[in-house]
């Protein structure tokens, strides 16, 4: 006999269907969903059969990506999709020695950025992936609002994010307040690619507990005092009797 009326395997699934968890956004819901993140420390194949170069003969390819764990900090700096990887090393470099556990870690800096839309400079902590990424795409702010949420995978990245997008969306009073001008010129540059309306910007890159956290204020009313609803009720009565006085005396 069952222990439970549904698998463990599919409680979260079927929680997102009830309650406060299914009055949150379509948008936010949609933005859930798992993805896979682009390969950054393996090059996949793309293909489940290929040629063996020597015999000519087709053979089918094993494709399997490389495990990597990213440790909580990275979600606090822009790591560029890079994390830990666990291995093996040969002793003295000989593969007829005893093979020893290695973790491969990636090479951190503290560098100062620059957000355009923002207009502020941030201490963030990076690896060498992430300034080449940012140089590809011609500056912070283009780099976290093109790059999709699986393959910024931190915190940070989708809080910064967040408040470009809100930025953009709050520009006649957020955006440059004293400079009109430079406010123009920014707009223009980011609207036509990233623009969303403030109400969906406010959700970007918040994680679930943020989420129904913010749905709960937006639903939370606050109680209508009893001696409140007395004194309504008095009021109309009272408008009442003064509105039948005169058909009263009229009658009489």
């Amino acid at each position: 006999m069952p222990l439970h009326k549904y698998p463990p395997k599919i409680w979260d699934a079927l929680k997102m269907k009830q309650g406060i968890y299914s009055r949150l956004p379509a948008h936010y819901l949609k933005s859930l969903e798992p993805k896979e993140p682009t390969p950054v420390h393996w090059k996949p194949l793309g293909v489940k059969y290929r040629a063996n170069p020597k015999t000519g003969l087709k053979e089918r390819v094993q494709d399997v990506p490389i495990p990597v764990y990213y440790p909580p900090e990275s979600q606090d700096g822009l790591w560029g999709g890079e994390g830990w990887i666990s291995g093996f090393r040969y002793a003295r470099n000989d593969k007829l020695s005893t093979r020893l556990r290695k973790t491969w870690k990636p090479q951190l800096f503290k560098r100062e950025l620059y957000s355009e839309i923002l207009d502020h400079k941030f201490t963030i902590t990076v690896t060498m992936r992430t300034l080449d990424l940012i140089d590809a795409a011609f500056g912070l702010d283009f780099y976290i609002l093109r790059t999709p949420k699986e393959d910024l995978n931190s915190k940070l990245g989708m809080n910064l994010k967040r408040a470009m997008l809100l930025r953009l969306a709050e520009k006649n009073t957020k955006l440059y307040p004293n400079d009109p001008v430079k406010r123009e010129k920014v707009y223009n540059k980011y609207k036509q690619q990233f623009e969303i309306p403030k109400e969906e910007a406010e959700w970007v890159g918040l994680n679930l507990e943020e989420a129904v956290e913010k749905q709960r204020l937006l639903e939370h009313k606050e109680p209508n005092p009893l001696f409140k609803e007395c004194v309504d009720k008095l009021v109309q009565e009272l408008e009442m009797k003064k509105l039948l006085e005169p058909h009263v005396t009229e009658k009489q």
